[in-house]
């Protein structure tokens, strides 16, 4: 129910919360309540179960619309956090979509030790769907955007869930202004630096004890990118990583390993080229030659879905105004060959 005020300026409306539901959506001491506090466009103050917002109308109604998601979303059996609090808002200010946050931020792939993995936004969310409905799928964007964390995930998930019996990581072994050479060690050890984010992730999601394991069996597999040359990649859900770093011949090479029963994620970042000699990325010719060919997809996520330190997302966002301007000290040929299509991305924070 809503009351106006005498001048018209404000309104005030009330909306009962299941009683059930007032701990899950309110916080343990309050914590999600201080973040709706700082966060909502209305006032709002709550007794018992119920909650009171006062303000604008269309800020009173944005409010409502953002307490009637997060209920939803404690409905579900989601524990809600002041990050998933403000995922959703994020989620419900994208006014060119219409998916219920609850869609998005409950849609768990893996959960290990209490930790569980999902989208947090929804560009990660049509990106876990993409990976769903296609045999390739390219994940473009920037730092922080969790296309190569959630691409992981999902081959995780395959594997528990059987529908491959395999998992293949793998990266090119480029220099980003160090040497190989200069490290210490046999070449395995020169090489295993560039393979330890996908350790790392796999940590993550995996039981540490049954990661040697499954290594030695060769049911995981962690490689660097030339060690896929005449093979065939069957029964396996394979991710290529840092894709920005290979050549053309290396993507075609790579891509054609693909065998019966297999899936392929390949990501990668068109802004961070560590090629010597300004040599052609084959991530953004692949890009250009395979647009349009059905079972192949390419999702872009953008600063909108970093989900790191809110800071990266600023950062992204100041390096792509400074590229745009031609101001950013980059290679001009390289600013020259971005991708077909893709437009600049837009920060992640509502800005009060």
């Amino acid at each position: 129910m809503s009351d106006n005020d005498p001048a018209g300026r404000a309104v005030t409306s009330s909306m009962e919360i299941p009683q059930e539901l007032v701990v899950g959506l309110l916080g343990a001491a309050d914590v999600n309540l201080r973040t709706l506090e700082s966060q909502l466009p209305a006032d709002i103050h709550v007794r018992g179960n119920r909650l009171t917002l006062t303000g604008r109308p269309a800020d009173v109604a944005a409010s409502e619309r953002v307490i009637a998601e997060l209920v939803a979303l404690v409905r579900t059996g989601t524990p809600l956090s002041p990050d998933l609090v403000r995922e959703s808002m994020s989620i419900l200010a994208d006014d060119e979509q219409r998916e219920s946050p609850a869609a998005v931020l409950s849609l768990d792939i893996l959960s290990r030790r209490g930790k569980v993995i999902r989208p947090k936004t929804l560009g990660q969310k049509h990106y876990v769907d993409a990976i769903d409905q296609n045999t390739i799928v390219f994940g473009l964007g920037p730092a922080g955007t969790g296309k190569t964390y959630l691409a992981m995930a999902k081959a995780v998930q395959a594997l528990h869930r059987k529908e491959i019996s395999r998992i293949i990581l793998t990266r090119p072994a480029v220099e980003a202004g160090e040497r190989l050479g200069f490290l210490p060690g046999s070449l395995s050890d020169k090489i295993d630096p560039y393979l330890r984010p996908l350790y790392d992730a796999l940590h993550d999601m995996m039981d540490p004890e049954t990661i040697p394991k499954l290594m030695e069996s060769g049911v995981i597999e962690v490689a660097p990118l030339a060690y896929m040359r005449g093979r065939t990649l069957n029964d396996a859900f394979v991710v290529l990583d840092e894709a920005q770093n290979t050549t053309g011949e290396q993507m075609k090479m790579f891509l054609t390993r693909l065998g019966f029963g297999a899936k392929m994620v390949v990501t990668g970042d068109t802004t961070q080229v560590d090629l010597p000699g300004g040599a052609q990325s084959g991530l953004r010719s692949a890009a250009r030659i395979l647009q349009g060919i059905d079972d192949i997809h390419f999702a872009e996520l953008t600063s909108a879905d970093v989900v790191r330190h809110k800071l990266v997302a600023d950062i992204v966002d100041a390096y792509g105004r400074a590229e745009a301007t031609g101001t950013s000290g980059g290679n001009r040929a390289q600013r020259r060959s971005q991708l077909p299509g893709r437009t600049q991305a837009h920060g992640s924070g509502r800005r009060r």
